[in-house]
């Protein structure tokens, strides 16, 4: 029997999107055709010409479908290319909400047209995906039909991500995993740690990833006299993550907004303790100096604050790691999710009718 094609719509090279495909391919037995847009989103003028793509994306769409003929499409971003499935005319579809909203940022110009695409996507969607309960509470506000929403993070995976936690005890030795963006405050970070360092404590900063802040990051530290404890690694392999945070005992993240974090839960599984900022995505998963730490957005006194608190509780820390690799264990499985998600897939290609 010849397998089953998907047609992905959505940025093919985030970890999101190779962890949803390939543990689809693992454990659905799916072939994948994808499309994404080209165009940068980084300047103002790269926005217009990405909005134009955009605009003529559905005649490519269109056009892959005719040649491959998907037994059902997927897509990321209820806003974009969310939409783009809804008017595809393939059946089967399943949407993502990529965030706690993907109506962002809230200033946008561009919001009242967001909000009429995302409403008709959700609408013809047969599956909507919202991979924790954080992401349930815009859908509930614009009265989504919760009967199509499958409430379950696609997980990470417990093997490369291991427990196994070999960080020197004696020194503070964090990591931080997200981009170098501003929405994820790097500076908040190099900040509290330029105060830790005024107080004489010993540690080393590890910020994995790339983007377009990290010059000025870089740059930044040297201000603060704190490059040489600093390792900016730019943009690694994705196997090389998990030795990275086998070897640190704190993981921090300071994002703005979030919806259900996969870095999050990667630390949790290697036994890194998360300090996190204090807003509803984090809130779902971590309860403040119980399993974790909460901190207030841009308060980077109370993050160096908070930090040392952690440093200097290790007990706490120890029996927080082991909670949090446990409830990982349970809750976000990757083996046990995409099993979940793959055989879903395949009732509804098995029940739709397509074009």
């Amino acid at each position: 029997m010849a397998k089953r094609k998907i047609l992905f719509l959505g940025e093919t090279y985030r970890a999101d999107a190779i962890t949803w495909m390939n543990g689809l391919k693992e454990f659905g037995d799916f072939e994948f055709i994808t499309w994404e847009l080209k165009t940068p989103n980084h300047t103002f003028f790269s926005r217009f010409f990405r909005l134009l793509e955009f605009c003529t994306g559905l005649f490519q769409v269109r056009k892959i479908i005719k040649q491959h003929q998907p037994d059902m499409v997927i897509a990321e971003r209820t806003t974009s290319y969310g939409f783009l499935a809804a008017v595809s005319g393939v059946r089967p579809i399943a949407i993502a909400q990529q965030g706690r909203t993907d109506l962002w940022p809230e200033k946008s110009l561009l919001l009242p047209l967001k909000k009429i695409i995302q409403d008709y996507a959700f609408k013809k969607a047969d599956l909507i995906h919202a991979w924790g309960s954080v992401m349930t509470i815009s859908m509930k506000a614009i009265n989504v039909d919760m009967d199509k929403v499958l409430v379950l993070p696609k997980g990470i995976d417990l093997v490369k991500f291991g427990n196994k936690n070999s960080a020197d005890s004696s020194k503070i030795n964090a990591i931080v995993t997200r981009s170098l963006t501003t929405d994820y405050r790097h500076d908040i970070i190099l900040k509290a740690f330029s105060i830790i360092n005024q107080n004489g404590i010993d540690f080393e900063l590890t910020i994995v990833g790339d983007g377009k802040e990290l010059p000025k990051m870089k740059e930044f530290a040297k201000r603060l006299k704190i490059e040489k404890k600093v390792n900016f690694t730019g943009r690694i392999p994705n196997t090389k993550l998990p030795e990275l945070l086998q070897h640190s005992n704190i993981y921090i993240s300071m994002p703005i907004t979030e919806g259900v974090s996969a870095s999050l839960f990667e630390a949790m599984a290697s036994n890194c303790y998360p300090i996190v900022t204090d807003i509803p995505g984090n809130r779902s998963w971590i309860k403040h100096r119980e399993n974790g730490q909460l901190i207030t957005i841009d308060n980077y006194r109370m993050l160096a604050e908070e930090i040392l608190w952690a440093f200097k509780n290790n007990e706490i820390r120890i029996a927080a790691v082991i909670k949090n690799r446990q409830f990982v264990e349970e809750n976000a499985d990757y083996k046990n999710n995409m099993k979940i998600i793959a055989t879903k897939y395949h009732e509804l290609i098995n029940t739709s009718k397509t074009y």
